[in-house]
């Protein structure tokens, strides 16, 4: 039943085919309202996420990973243009076991996070975002997630001379010490965009309707002390720009 509610550096190749489950249950969040703006030269009038790399809607990619590493449950989080999607799901995944939560208006990251955590069914959620492919380690960010009984745990990539991105830094125990904004760094960790999230917690910040995720929430209350960074050097693309789009075209087609 599928319900509805109103860079530039890669240091390792995309590693298909390969089963990571952890034997638990997990339940992913997938941010894909994105309009795309800054790929209008690329792609046509569609959704960001439905970009076509190597043949097939970026999200394909998004799902698969997902699926080899033992999500079985989803949540589509989108916005703009979410009919396309919804019939793209239906037609491709039509035994996927997912839920749409859909944004009437724009409400950011934040916002779109917190009406899509109103359907989740499990106590913490795997969030991750339609645009971007970071293969982390789900299961080693989950144990950390358990381990230091988090409010949300990060995944961080390291990365080499870049300004697109701002930094996060770690304090020895995995807390995060802080986040700085974008400009040029020679080497830091940026947010790879995947988190475990305890829903609850999160509901309970009671935050606005409309709000950055990265913001309003990571940038507000990491000194609780209750956030936690794992460094992980996976496969990286963010098909935000023209120039990563057509690289992730390279990428995903090997």
């Amino acid at each position: 039943m599928h319900e509805v509610l109103q860079s530039h550096e890669v240091q390792s190749s995309p590693s298909w085919n390969i089963p990571i489950h952890s034997g638990r249950e997990q339940q992913a969040i997938i941010l894909a309202g994105g309009l795309g703006t800054r790929l209008r030269s690329e792609i046509a009038d569609l959704p960001k996420c439905m970009a076509p790399v190597a043949g097939k809607p970026f999200l394909h990619y998004i799902i698969a990973y997902c699926q080899q590493r033992g999500i079985t449950k989803f949540i589509f989080a989108l916005g703009y243009m979410h009919e396309v999607i919804e019939k793209y799901l239906g037609e491709n995944y039509p035994s996927l076991d997912y839920q749409i939560s859909i944004e009437e208006e724009p409400l950011g990251t934040g916002g779109g996070i917190q009406l899509a955590c109103a359907k989740a069914t499990e106590k913490n959620v795997v969030i991750l975002n339609g645009d971007t492919l970071f293969e982390a380690d789900i299961n080693a960010l989950i144990n950390l997630h358990a381990e230091k009984d988090a409010d949300c745990t990060l995944s961080l990539k390291p990365m080499h001379d870049f300004e697109r991105y701002g930094v996060v830094e770690l304090n020895e125990d995995a807390t995060i010490s802080s986040f700085k904004e974008k400009q040029f760094y020679e080497n830091g960790l940026i947010n790879g965009g995947v988190y475990i999230l305890n829903v609850e917690r999160f509901l309970a910040k009671e935050l606005p309707e409309k709000y950055s995720f990265e913001k309003n929430y990571l940038e507000e209350f990491y000194k609780d002390g209750k956030m936690f960074g794992l460094v992980q050097d996976g496969y990286f693309i963010d098909i935000g720009i023209p120039e990563d789009y057509k690289k992730a075209n390279k990428d995903l087609a090997k």
